[in-house]
């Protein structure tokens, strides 16, 4: 198959599938001509990375994600490690967003949105630069 093919097939542009096979992650075979030749198996490990990389797993994730699907002696201990940190990472975000969205619904709510130049949003901008 070709990469308009695999791309078509597995839900990734072909400049990811091209980033992919720079980084490792997949190694289609070469042609006489130079024009790269994708497997299933490449295929498959092409939508793999696609609902990997959707959940939000990092390359390096992916890269042990991957790793241990192709191990069938691997322990399931192990995916769930990678699994248990990235839900901590996604945690974390969301709590940052949580406080962000607060303080600036604060600041929202605080501001008349009037025809006068006092805007506790801006001051507190200001207020955060100096900080800085």
């Amino acid at each position: 198959m070709n990469i308009g093919d695999v791309a078509s097939f597995s839900g990734l542009p072909a400049k990811t599938i091209r980033y992919y096979e720079d980084i490792g992650l997949v190694q289609p075979l070469r042609s006489a001509n130079g024009y790269r030749s994708f497997r299933q198996s490449d295929v498959h490990k092409l939508a793999f990375l696609s609902r990997a990389r959707a959940l939000g797993f990092t390359i390096e994730d992916c890269r042990s994600l991957l790793k241990l699907y192709a191990d069938t002696e691997r322990a399931s201990s192990e995916v769930k490690q990678i699994a248990t940190e990235h839900l901590a990472r996604i945690d974390q975000k969301i709590a940052e967003l949580t406080e962000m969205r607060a303080t600036l619904a604060h600041l929202v709510d605080a501001c008349a949105g009037d025809h006068r130049p006092d805007c506790p949003i801006l001051a507190d901008l200001a207020m955060m630069q100096e900080a800085n």
